[in-house]
């Protein structure tokens, strides 16, 4: 039997200054596969719906600075929803840190869980720290890998 997760369930808190002016918008998405005019595949990510067990999600981060200053010194922390196994950075993203406790966070070959080497499977929670500073009115995006479990 599928079970079926309803979109919003998915939905992450990206952490950044609250109440300053570094909006974030996250979004679930997910690869739909079209076939071009040249025969050729194609695959676009667009708003996910409906994801069953073995689905590959991409979640997506956007961030704004609204404000009239550079805001430094931000990071992104979400953790990965339960029912998810974090893959991978989405292609043109940074590594993020990542924590399989919440608590410490580094890269995944210097995590470990209890005497053995952490795993993608164990990450629950991802992090990035932006070196620069946000200047005013510029936006990024930065994304992850999941698959529904």
């Amino acid at each position: 039997m599928f079970r079926f997760l309803p979109v919003a369930a998915l939905a992450l808190p990206a952490l950044a200054q609250a109440g300053g002016p570094l909006q974030v918008v996250s979004q679930v998405l997910v690869g739909a596969r079209s076939r071009a005019a040249d025969g050729t595949t194609r695959v676009a990510l667009v708003p996910a719906r409906r994801v069953v067990p073995g689905d590959r999600v991409t979640f997506v981060l956007a961030y704004r600075n609204t404000g009239a200053q550079p805001v430094a010194n931000v990071a992104f922390d979400n953790p990965v929803p339960a029912g998810l196994a974090y893959r991978a950075p989405a292609a043109g993203t940074p590594a993020p840190d990542v924590s399989v406790d919440g608590r410490t966070f580094a890269a995944l070959p210097a995590l470990r869980v209890g005497a053995r080497a952490a795993t993608v499977d164990d990450v629950r929670h991802v992090r990035w720290r932006l070196d620069r500073p946000i200047p005013a009115g510029a936006s990024g995006k930065l994304a992850f890998q999941a698959v529904l479990r």
